[in-house]
């Protein structure tokens, strides 16, 4: 049986520091973005309420999401080595209570630009959907050889696009991702004993 071998990055390792910077940085960035769109453009922010209905719509989506990843991450070999590539980059130099962050921060920014602003600034609709999923993939790219990643992270998108415009609340997609990216840290984290 031959050894897979382990893709090495290609950027440096990051510390714990440098990753929960990038973290706050990116989201920082992300939410500027939303916010100039905002102002600038020609539509409002995409509703969201808090109903309980709709947040547990959220954890639903959620467990879904995180089973579907783990099927994938088991029968696709190439989403599963780019996958360990980009976990060990991103959660590696994390503590167990930088978890909360990993959950909270992409979230947040990333659901209030992808689904929050680009959806109806895109129209709403299919196309809306399709190309927020898109540029979500490409913000998950770290290296030249992560497109499986970007491609699953296009996928989870759709996910969350669709499950945007179905419920009507950009609740349903914040919860959502918050807990996929909650539960499989906690998983990765237990499976690699970090």
């Amino acid at each position: 049986m031959v050894e897979q071998q382990k893709q090495e990055p290609e950027i440096p390792y990051l510390t714990r520091t440098q990753v929960l910077v990038a973290m706050g940085v990116t989201a920082t960035l992300l939410w500027i973005v939303a916010k100039l769109w905002l102002r600038f453009g020609n539509f409002l922010l995409f509703e969201w309420h808090w109903y309980p209905r709709d947040f547990a719509l959220g954890l639903g989506v959620g467990v879904m999401i995180t089973i579907l990843s783990g099927l994938t991450y088991r029968f696709y070999p190439a989403y599963r080595k780019s996958a360990d590539y980009y976990l060990e980059l991103v959660l590696k130099p994390l503590a167990w209570p930088d978890l909360i962050w990993l959950g909270l921060l992409p979230g947040l920014s990333e659901e209030l630009l992808f689904r929050g602003v680009m959806l109806p600034a895109l129209g709403l609709d299919h196309f809306a959907v399709i190309g927020s999923s898109v540029c979500f993939g490409i913000l998950h790219l770290s290296g030249s050889q992560q497109w499986p990643y970007v491609i699953w992270a296009t996928i989870i998108g759709l996910i969350l696009g669709y499950s945007a415009l179905w419920s009507g609340n950009l609740l349903v997609p914040i919860v959502a991702h918050m807990m996929t990216n909650w539960v499989s840290s906690c998983l990765w984290k237990l499976k690699n004993n970090h």
